[in-house]
């Protein structure tokens, strides 16, 4: 579990393929600071599994379905991307519960400067436009985020100019990919009025 509060922003260092999925070394700092083997660190807001770490990075695996879930199998060397240590039970909750588990792969429609801000504007596919509530949570890349706007098939979101420094969102343009988890509280009240429909 995750608030989709970023950490830092870390930098893909290393891309291996393998013959059943593909493994990546990031270049990291914060997270680091308590990590072991086995720990939960969200990758683009993707929960992945430290590997092995060393002092200035870590490496986790992509399973295939990881990889076929997630834009993670296209990432590269250099590329950067946020970084969130899993909840710990005593801590303050500033964003909102992110699993970690991505719905989808949306993209950047449109990216505006107003005044000091930023709006961004994301596709939203029809599984998952019922999820998209005006003033509801979203995690873009594994950033705990506030729908600003709801459309017919986008949402947008105001991002203060603290968001867009401490996160890889100053490196998004249009037509840019980047995961969606819808509010898994959304989720499960779906799940349970479903019947009574």
């Amino acid at each position: 579990m995750f608030t989709g509060i970023v950490s830092e922003v870390g930098e893909i260092r290393r891309v291996e393929e393998t013959e059943g999925g593909r493994r990546l070394t990031i270049a990291a700092d914060e997270v680091l600071s308590d990590v072991v083997d086995g720990a939960s660190i969200a990758v683009n807001g993707a929960c992945l599994t430290v590997e092995t770490f060393d002092d200035d990075s870590f490496e986790v695996f992509l399973a295939a379905e990881t990889v076929a879930k997630t834009y993670l199998g296209e990432v590269g060397e250099g590329d950067v991307v946020n970084l969130e240590r899993a909840l710990r039970a005593d801590a303050r909750l500033d964003g909102h519960f992110v699993q970690g588990h991505v719905d989808t792969t949306t993209e950047v429609v449109d990216v505006r400067e107003v005044g000091e801000d930023w709006e961004y504007e994301f596709a939203v596919s029809e599984d998952f436009g019922q999820y998209i509530v005006d003033k509801g949570s979203v995690a873009l890349d594994g950033i705990s985020l506030t729908v600003a706007e709801k459309g017919e098939d986008t949402f947008t979101v105001a991002i203060i100019p603290t968001t867009r420094r401490v996160t890889n969102l100053s490196e998004k343009e249009p037509g840019d990919p980047v995961h969606l988890e819808v509010d898994v509280l959304a989720k499960y009240a779906d799940e349970l009025l479903a019947d009574r429909r």
